[in-house]
């Protein structure tokens, strides 16, 4: 990975990548480092799994040592992450299923970013997905969970009934859901106990965040 060029501006951050698993670990890593100074500490975690989603794509689609590129942008009240790839093949959420890999991706990135897109471009095509500031990170947790129980409750049978009508179904899903996540820390050798805390810990200081 390259450096960005002295030309950029302090709202715009162009990282050209070959796309591999390594790099998207580096892709990471500079999506967190770059918010910071811009005051939008709070959005790396959604970032981060944006470019992840894109990023991946483009190793399995394109191919691993393709020419990509990640670029950030500072506008009003969203932040923009955007993938560049040579490839002129665009994904769309018609043409794909969430049985799929690719497909859980976008309907991920759907759910979670207050718009995305692809278009195509000079050298391929460029997908894009907009994230709210820090003001509405909230919002962006609450729509995470969503899809993360919707797909635990297909996988439970219990996508009959309808969660979000359903205050005490919710609730009944969503202590589920943790019990499940427990026993998996445990058969990963992980104290549940420790991992409870933290996460208790974490929710808390966003909660002060906000105040």
């Amino acid at each position: 990975m390259t450096s960005r060029s002295n030309a950029q501006t302090p709202h715009q951050y162009v990282l050209p990548f070959k796309a591999s698993p390594e790099a998207i670990r580096g892709l990471r890593r500079a999506v967190r480092a770059e918010l910071r100074p811009w005051g939008l500490a709070s959005l790396a975690s959604e970032a981060e799994l944006v470019v992840t989603e894109l990023a991946t794509n483009v190793v399995k689609h394109v191919g691993v040592g393709s020419a990509a590129a990640l670029v950030l942008e500072f506008r009003a009240d969203v932040v923009r992450v955007e993938v560049h790839d040579a490839s002129y093949q665009v994904p769309s959420l018609a043409e794909v299923g969430c049985t799929s890999e690719c497909g859980r991706g976008l309907h991920l990135l759907a759910a979670m970013a207050r718009d995305w897109g692809t278009r195509v471009t000079a050298s391929g095509k460029a997908v894009w997905c907009d994230l709210l500031r820090s003001e509405d990170a909230e919002c962006v947790r609450v729509r995470r969970a969503s899809l993360v129980l919707s797909g635990y409750r297909e996988l439970t049978g219990a996508a009959g009934v309808p969660l979000l009508s359903h205050p005490q179904a919710q609730e009944e899903g969503v202590a589920t859901l943790i019990v499940d996540l427990l026993h998996w820390l445990g058969a990963q050798g992980c104290d549940p106990d420790d991992v409870l805390d933290r996460a208790q810990q974490r929710y808390e200081a966003d909660l002060e965040a906000v105040a």
